[in-house]
């Protein structure tokens, strides 16, 4: 299996594409604050994800790898709240990507506590 077809590496870059098409119509001044952050923290959670993929050889990896990736998925939430707050997006796009961003984080979770079944080699 390629990284590529984990379920939470699909959903991950898809939030990340959303985020960028949504990003392209903020306010010029949060170029390097707001519009940076988000961006990259939502491209994070994905290439995240796939570091741990090929460091399924070694559990501890793996595991921190994802906690990395869950992290990076909270900040994402957090970054869509500051959006929302300042009245950058709407409430109904607000709601659709911070639940697109909660399924993200329980598809991770799952990863980390069912290692097998991702390669990882548990004792």
């Amino acid at each position: 299996m390629r990284f590529q077809d984990l379920l939470a590496y699909k959903k991950g870059f898809d939030l990340a594409m959303q985020i960028f098409e949504m990003t392209k119509y903020f306010p010029k001044e949060e170029m390097y604050s707001l519009t940076d952050q988000i961006r990259r923290s939502s491209r994070s959670v994905t290439i995240t994800i796939s570091e741990a993929y090929r460091k399924r050889e070694y559990p501890k990896h793996f595991h921190s790898k994802l906690t990395d990736a869950d992290s990076e998925n909270s900040e994402t939430q957090g970054w869509l709240e500051y959006a929302f707050a300042c009245k950058y997006i709407e409430e109904d796009k607000f709601i659709e990507l911070t639940n697109q961003s909660i399924e993200i984080g329980k598809l991770i979770n799952f990863m980390i506590l069912n290692p097998h079944k991702f390669g990882v080699k548990t004792q």
